[in-house]
Order: C-alpha cells, then structure tokens, then sequence
C-alpha cells in the first residue's frame, strides 16, 4: 500500500464560486451581442479604461458582485457623468444588468462576468477607481468557511492599490457577524481610515435592493461601512 501524503495546496481567496445558472432568451441574447460586456478580447492586457468608456474621468466605481444588476442600474443612471464597472460572475446576473443597460440607455457603465480577485491583480491598473463598493456578499457563515470571506486583509492590500488617494470604499452586509469582522479588518488597516466613528448610517444614494427589502422584513439587519482610502 502506498503511504505517500498528498501534497496540499493552498486555497487562494477569491471573488465568489462562478455559477452559470439558468438564463432567459432575452438574458442570452444580450450576453452574445452588448457592447457594454467585456470579452476576451478586452481582457488580453491591462484594460485602458479610459477606451473602455469612451472618455477620461477620474470619477470611476467598481462594484464587486452586483448581483441582478438593478442597484448598480440605477447608480449609473443617477450620476451620469460618472463611470461604472461592475464584476460578477453569475451569468444570469450579468444578463439582467446588462438588460436594464439598454432598457434604461445607459452609456457609462460595462459590466465582467469574471473573478474579481483575478481582474484586479491581472488587468487593473494601480489608482484606477475614487469608489469601490462591495453590497452583501456572501458571509459564509460557517466558522469553518469564513477563511472563504472575501473581505480580509489580503484582499484589501490588492483593493488598496487599485483605489485612488481620497476614494471611497463601501461596503454593506445584513450578517452581523461579517460586519465586526469587516470592522476589525479596515480598522486595523494602515491604508484605511473610518468615515464615521462605527458602523455608517445607511447613505441614501445605495439603492435598496429586493435582497435587503426582504431582509427587512423578516427583521433582519443591514450594516454599512464607509472607509477612505489613504
């Protein structure tokens, strides 16, 4: 019998699980023919932003994992001068933004049906967004899976370099637990600096999402954490 261990390799942190899920006809027409998605082809180098959307500004938001797409929707159609780059990895998510992109007419926002992690350290350059929001991830919320989070210090480092001086970071979970884990890890961050003394009150310009109405409802609680990156 051979004893030989295997060898272990470490996890590394990423963005979420890619899930394709099923997507409607609209949701796959939209996926094959919007010029508002990033392909492949965008993605062979570091991206030129400034390409991307057509004009310079030093007014850019990424948004990590927008789920369906309306809150992020209807950011981008309130700040018009301002651009938008959202990143998920459930394929029908991504169709159902980018349906309200041309539902709505929207021209300053693109969205990536990609791993976050992997964008930012591979094709993002160093400043390139003043805001950076991540709404609800998952909490994993298992002892045992919170190494999974994707809020830890590791990731903040990455996150730091990709953020301008003065940007804002936001970010938004109805887990308790996952909140004072956020709280403790930007706190103790040398790159951060709390915009408020705690936990923010909830900023009238994040959109409630269905998600957070049906939290809501059955009692649950929401926390918002605005950091500054120094």
């Amino acid at each position: 019998m051979d004893n030989t261990e295997k060898p272990v390799y470490m996890r590394e942190v990423r963005s979420f699980v890619k899930r394709e899920g099923r997507l409607t006809a609209g949701q796959e027409r939209v996926l094959e023919s919007s010029e508002y998605l990033l392909r492949e082809e965008d993605l062979g180098d570091v991206l030129d932003l400034d390409q991307l959307f057509g004009r310079t500004n030093t007014e850019r938001t990424l948004e990590i994992g927008f789920g369906n797409g309306e809150s992020l929707a209807t950011m981008a159609e309130a700040a018009p001068t301002r651009d938008f780059l959202g990143v998920e990895v459930h394929r029908p998510g991504v169709g159902h933004l980018l349906l309200e992109v041309e539902k709505r007419g929207l021209t300053n926002l693109r969205a990536a049906n990609e791993d976050a992690v992997e964008l930012l350290k591979h094709k993002i350059k160093d400043g390139s967004f003043d805001r950076v929001q991540i709404f609800f991830a998952d909490p994993w919320h298992k002892k045992k899976h919170h190494k999974r989070r994707l809020v830890q210090t590791e990731f903040m480092n990455l996150l730091a370099t990709k953020m301008s001086k003065g940007g804002i970071l936001h970010l938004a979970t109805d887990w308790e637990n996952y909140a004072e884990q956020m709280m403790e890890v930007l706190t103790a961050h040398p790159d951060f600096e709390n915009c408020h003394e705690g936990f923010a009150p909830r900023p009238d310009f994040r959109p409630k999402t269905k998600f957070e109405a049906r939290g809501e409802r059955l009692g649950h609680g929401v926390w918002d954490l605005l950091f500054k990156r120094r």
